[in-house]
């Protein structure tokens, strides 16, 4: 920069720096998303070509396969590589599974923001095709993730998450290989699991936070026998970021062995969080041992200390959680009155066996139609 220009003149200018920086960020990452979202109506309108192509055939099948090898073989030739009798599969298949179900449910809950914001590119965005094409919002990458969920309810669900919660693929493989669906449907109530599909993880209630088991194998920390509570936080506090991640939505970290004093005695809790959705402290024990009857008693102690002393009259009450290696339901509700927001979740070092998640998820569901039918 020049000499003449003197310091105040050289702030103006960084200030001034920044801004068109930022402008001409925003509009790379606009342009590159809008790019991607192209590219997934794209996709499924050739699919829907393919589709309507193959039905006119005589002979499907055989008919289906000669056109695709000879359909890829002529757009690669003309536009490059993409275009393999496999990914003209993936297309297909993309228009099949989203022809009918077409992301509504996610379309029905974001429809509100696009009317708020004219910046978001995501819910903005218009396909350039006129075709009578519905509106997709996440990546092509997402897409491919979400076809290999059977479950329309789960696909649902995980579509609406990675638009709320801006997912990147990484967040969404993450999410899916640690059953996030299955773990919080286990948690509620029949009508509450069609809302995860509906409406996806949505917190209005204190219980809405829980999730059984916590999957934290993203510590690293090896199964074995015996391991400290303090060895764990440390493991948790070292990686705060997902561990917030896997907590849910709307957590704030304020402390660690956050200490409180009455009678002259201290006290700690291990982890202090304020959840700003549910407006409320979120206070969490660890418990590497099993669950005992002095543990409930000594939260309950803590969330009355934050609810008399340090809550604001305009907040939630505070809710207490004890992640334990194994929980004990009947210890839990034979100790605690019905109203306390008190709960006891287990937590698992290692990624739960999704089968039997989705075994258990089905079996509960049916108690429930039976029930319905009785």
């Amino acid at each position: 920069m020049s000499n003449s220009v003197n310091k105040s003149g050289e702030a103006i200018y960084n200030q001034l720096f920044s801004k068109v920086a930022e402008l001409i960020d925003f509009a790379r990452k606009k342009v590159a998303t809008t790019v991607n979202l192209t590219m997934v109506h794209t996709y499924f309108d050739i699919g829907r070509m393919i589709v309507e192509d193959e039905q006119q055939g005589k002979e499907r099948a055989e008919y289906g396969k000669s056109v695709l090898k000879e359909l890829s073989k002529q757009l690669i030739e003309k536009f490059g590589k993409g275009f393999s009798v496999d990914n003209l599969e993936r297309m297909k298949n993309f228009y099949l599974i989203y022809s009918n179900q077409i992301s509504a449910k996610v379309l029905r809950k974001f429809e509100d923001t696009e009317s708020q914001s004219n910046t978001n590119t995501l819910t903005a965005f218009t396909p350039i095709t006129e075709l009578q094409t519905p509106r997709f919002l996440i990546s092509w990458s997402h897409y491919l993730i979400l076809m290999r969920i059977e479950n329309p309810n789960e696909r649902s669900f995980y579509e609406i998450e990675c638009v709320a919660n801006n997912w990147s693929l990484k967040d969404l493989k993450r999410q899916y290989h640690s059953s996030l669906y299955e773990r919080l449907a286990l948690s509620r109530n029949k009508d509450d699991v069609m809302k995860l599909a509906n409406e996806g993880h949505t917190l209005v209630r204190p219980e809405d936070i829980l999730k059984n088991p916590l999957s934290l194998e993203f510590l690293g920390l090896e199964e074995k026998v015996a391991y400290s509570e303090s060895d764990m936080e440390h493991a948790i506090l070292s990686k705060l970021q997902q561990f917030i991640l896997e907590l849910g939505k709307g957590f704030l970290f304020e402390a660690r062995q956050k200490r409180f004093t009455f009678d002259e005695k201290h006290y700690f809790v291990d982890m202090v969080f304020y959840n700003r959705l549910l407006q409320c402290f979120v206070l969490i024990d660890l418990k590497t041992q099993e669950l005992l009857h002095k543990d409930l008693g000594q939260m309950q102690m803590y969330v009355n200390y934050y609810d008399r002393n340090v809550k604001l009259e305009n907040e939630k009450p505070t809710i207490g959680i004890l992640m334990c290696k194994k929980k004990n339901d009947a210890l839990v509700e034979l100790t605690l009155p019905k109203d306390a927001n008190i709960y006891a979740s287990e937590y698992s070092l290692y990624l739960p066996d999704k089968q039997l998640l989705q075994q258990k998820l089905a079996e509960w569901l049916l108690e429930f139609e039976n029930l319905d039918v009785d």
